[in-house]
């Protein structure tokens, strides 16, 4: 059996890594974590998933998928979006000062997380793809599992935060796992492979 290609998954999050591994486990690539270190200064989820992709792919000389995701919460006019991992030194501190700020807005918290993940291949131009899931901010935390806001985003329909739920029903709804049918729909691993 030939080696299944190498794919440079372009984060130092082990908690998105992980999920990764899940998304992809049936895409015949070999996942490769690296974290690229790259700043985010694109203004766009898309713009800074190209650059940690093209970075860790041209570091690598692999093919690399780098993804950038946020929350965007409606009563505070999409706030944080692109700016969700930089509102606070930890997690914790971020969610809390999503919370504080929400602190008064009359509910529901209607938001949305969106997923833009970019696969940079050398010598070809670089793919995006984009998946959300709409929900609500609830006040209070919810559940251990998963990682940045999942917590306190109420999954509609489920009465579960994602931290709530086990990683095989969070692939059911997630931003991420949407961005990844996407890749996997489009045929771009099969090409970077050559099958």
């Amino acid at each position: 059996m030939p080696d299944r290609p190498r794919l440079v998954i372009a984060s130092g999050n082990a908690g998105k890594i992980r999920e990764y591994r899940d998304l992809l486990a049936g895409a015949g690539v070999e996942l490769v974590a690296y974290d690229s270190e790259v700043d985010e200064v694109g203004e766009t989820y898309a713009e800074n998933a190209r650059l940690k992709a093209e970075a860790a792919s041209t570091r690598s000389g692999l093919p690399a998928l780098g993804d950038d995701s946020g929350l965007e919460v409606e009563a505070l006019g999409g706030f944080p979006g692109i700016r969700s991992a930089r509102l606070g030194p930890t997690q914790s501190e971020r969610t809390d000062e999503l919370l504080r700020r929400l602190h008064g807005t009359p509910r529901p918290w209607q938001a949305r997380f969106v997923c833009v993940i970019a696969l940079a291949v050398p010598g070809v131009e670089t793919r995006t793809f984009e998946g959300e899931c709409r929900g609500e901010v609830v006040p209070e935390w919810r559940g251990e599992a998963g990682f940045g806001y999942d917590p306190i985003f109420l999954v509609p329909g489920t009465g579960k935060t994602f931290g709530e739920m086990p990683p095989e029903e969070k692939r059911k709804y997630s931003h991420r796992a949407a961005a990844a049918r996407a890749l996997l729909e489009s045929g771009a691993l099969q090409q970077m492979s050559g099958s």
